[in-house]
């Protein structure tokens, strides 16, 4: 737009100039007509320059500079919302589930999925993703994604890293996460195909995350742990972790070690377990 109104004023300038010159009595020449032109293309390509080096350092959030503190200037509801995410677990305070909260995972789909470093964390797309039922509802897998230490921590302490399994009503819009814990132990296959095929297209079955135990489980209702923080979540986080060897933690880590955000008030909220 700043571009079509700055090329307006040097047309209306070179104008002026052009009839100032011939009122004068001045023939005008090609030389004269070359240098007008000349400057008024130097002069766009300089502002279009500039507006394409403005957008390209447009303020963006992150880890680090533009870190959680600065969230609120990206979305008020990072700074002011009351039911927002990670938070810590305390065992000791949960409640017992609500049965309508209770879950059926069926992950076990093999597909093609996308990999990718968005900036942020690695993001796994599947063409084909499984789906969750929750009461009475099929949430269908858009993505999952890492993270380098888990963002929520159970009484205080943060696992080794974490999978995101983001799931969609496709109804409603809802979203409901689930939360794949990973400690050191054993290597885990999944992982290797995840990082070896960054940028790829790779086969894939999400289920292959999930530990053995995908029964027992903490519930809350929480946010997105990225701008825009968006509320109404519904957070599971499967009580038995995963397993990942130390070589592929490190190599996740090389990409994302601090890209967990810091935990958030309870408030009147409540977790609870099965």
């Amino acid at each position: 737009m700043y571009t079509f109104v700055a090329i307006e004023i040097i047309i209306k300038f070179s104008t002026i100039i052009i009839y100032h010159i011939k009122y004068k009595g001045v023939i005008m020449n090609r030389f004269f007509v070359g240098v007008v032109s000349l400057t008024m293309l130097l002069s766009i390509t300089s502002i279009q320059a500039n507006e394409k080096h403005g957008a390209t350092h447009e303020k963006h959030w992150d880890y680090s500079k533009n870190g959680p503190t600065h969230w609120g200037e990206f979305s008020k509801t990072c700074a002011e919302g009351k039911s927002q995410s990670p938070i810590n677990i305390k065992p000791g305070k949960v409640v017992e589930l609500n049965h309508k909260y209770d879950i059926a995972l069926n992950e076990d789909v093999h597909t093609k999925a996308k990999v990718i470093d968005n900036g942020h964390s690695i993001k796994v797309t599947p063409k084909k993703g499984g789906t969750i039922t929750l009461n009475g509802e099929t949430f269908k897998l858009l993505q999952f994604h890492f993270h380098g230490k888990s963002e929520h921590t159970v009484d205080g302490k943060r696992y080794d890293m974490v999978a995101h399994l983001v799931h969609q009503n496709p109804k409603t819009k809802q979203l409901a996460v689930i939360a794949v814990f990973f400690k050191e132990g054993e290597k885990n296959p999944i992982l290797d195909s995840v990082i070896n095929g960054l940028g790829k297209e790779i086969d894939i079955d999400p289920q292959d995350l999930l530990p053995k135990d995908k029964a027992h489980y903490f519930h809350y209702v929480g946010s997105l742990t990225t701008p825009p923080c968006s509320e109404n979540v519904q957070w599971y986080l499967l009580k038995q972790p995963s397993q990942a060897s130390k070589e592929q933690i490190e190599a996740f880590r090389k990409y994302y070690v601090d890209n967990e955000r810091p935990i958030q008030e309870l408030h009147d909220r409540v977790v609870e377990g099965n």
